[in-house]
């Protein structure tokens, strides 16, 4: 195998149960974003359009729907006989059972073996669930100008919203890191890491295995690792991000993100339009928009038929709206059938699933909540009282 200056490891494990009932049934990573696309394609096309030959992704929970769309790896142009992408599920060693993956780090320890056999120098890291387009080669850049140990991407976010990142102080001038604090209640900070670190592998891999030695370890970058290298003394530093950056952990967010879309100051699509997203092509029909249908502010994909009201919301492909639907701020999933008269406001509509005439899924107050309706489900008029029900909850913010 020849030897590569660096590769990629993809993070798309996690049950993801902030998103709560979107992600009963379906790892994070698989989740649909922005009409068309799922929203591991960001990492993956950032990977390809930053010239990474060789991409590792690491899965684990509920992954038939994630490996089905991996499967398709030449929509992202990363076939290749150095390397190309690679699935990395866990697997069994010995006679011991299979070692599930127990924390970031104790991931990329258990495929220690795929990592050396490309022999790379430096090992990018990245969170498969987050909405951004980053070219990686310039934080490598970075990364090997300061003869970083560890280089770790990072975004200011809200003082609201800081208490659930990985917080890094660093030097104004220089961006070395100086301190590191994962998830605090208080935060003191508000620049975040964005779960994309660049590793010198040599490095990496000692940690690695000196944290599998502890007797008590969260297995995890953030609250394992990164503050033992700081805590040694190694060269950390800090790679500032300053464009569009969304972590779609919870729902709030994920709806956030769907409705950034329908501005052009934050439509990520519109932003340096050469730097693509790439994802699985599917062969559906054009949209159909009936002539009682009235849409404004919005976007819709294409094999919709439309024959209802939709205002400021996002429609995934195949999504059925009849008429006298109304539809605002909203986010419905793939293959869903919103019936007759049927009313949804400050919601996210899960994929395959059937709205009955006449139902009502409203949140009056977005910022207090949002409405949530599982992937596969029938929402029946019988059930008035949405927020009792198992398929339809309402969300805090």
């Amino acid at each position: 195998m020849k030897k590569q200056k660096w590769i990629a490891l993809l993070l798309a494990g996690g049950k993801g149960t902030r998103l709560n009932l979107l992600t009963k049934s379906l790892v994070k990573p698989a989740v649909p974003f922005g009409g068309k696309y799922r929203i591991i394609d960001f990492a993956l096309s950032n990977c390809r359009n930053s010239g990474i030959e060789t991409v590792g992704i690491l899965t684990q929970y509920r992954p038939y729907v994630l490996h089905s769309h991996l499967g398709h790896c030449s929509y992202w142009n990363l076939y290749s006989r150095f390397g190309g992408l690679t699935i990395l599920p866990p697997f069994q060693r010995n006679n011991s059972g299979v070692e599930w993956y127990e924390g970031t780090s104790h991931a990329v320890f258990q495929n220690i073996e795929f990592i050396d056999q490309h022999k790379p120098e430096h090992v990018l890291i990245l969170s498969a669930d987050q909405i951004y387009k980053m070219d990686y080669s310039l934080m490598l850049e970075q990364h090997i100008e300061t003869k970083a140990d560890c280089t770790i991407a990072v975004v200011e976010v809200p003082w609201e919203d800081a208490s659930r990142f990985g917080l890094v102080k660093m030097d104004s001038e220089s961006y070395k890191i100086v301190d590191f604090e994962e998830k605090p209640e208080r935060p003191t900070t508000n620049l975040a890491s964005m779960g994309i670190y660049i590793f010198k592998w040599t490095v990496l891999k000692e940690y690695l295995l000196q944290e599998e030695q502890k007797e008590f370890s969260n297995r995890d970058f953030g609250k394992d690792i990164i503050p033992s290298m700081l805590g040694d003394g190694l060269q950390l530093y800090a790679y500032y991000f300053d464009n569009y950056w969304k972590d779609v952990g919870t729902v709030r967010s994920f709806w956030d993100a769907n409705l950034d879309l329908l501005n052009k100051e934050t439509n990520i699509f519109l932003q340096n339009p050469e730097w693509r997203i790439q994802t699985v092509e599917n062969n559906v029909p054009p949209l159909f928009l009936d002539d009682s249908a009235r849409v404004h502010q919005s976007l819709l994909s294409e094999g919709c038929e439309i024959y209802g009201t939709i205002e400021r919301s996002v429609v995934y492909s195949g999504v059925k709206v009849g008429r006298g639907a109304r539809i605002k701020n909203a986010v419905i999933l793939p293959g869903t059938i919103i019936e007759e008269n049927a009313w949804i406001e400050n919601a996210v509509i899960g994929s395959q699933t059937v709205v009955k005439k006449g139902v009502i899924i409203i949140s009056k107050d977005p910022n207090l909540h949002l409405m949530v309706v599982g992937n596969n489900v029938t929402v029946d008029p019988a059930f008035q009282e949405l927020t009792s029900l198992n398929t339809v909850l309402p969300v805090s913010s």
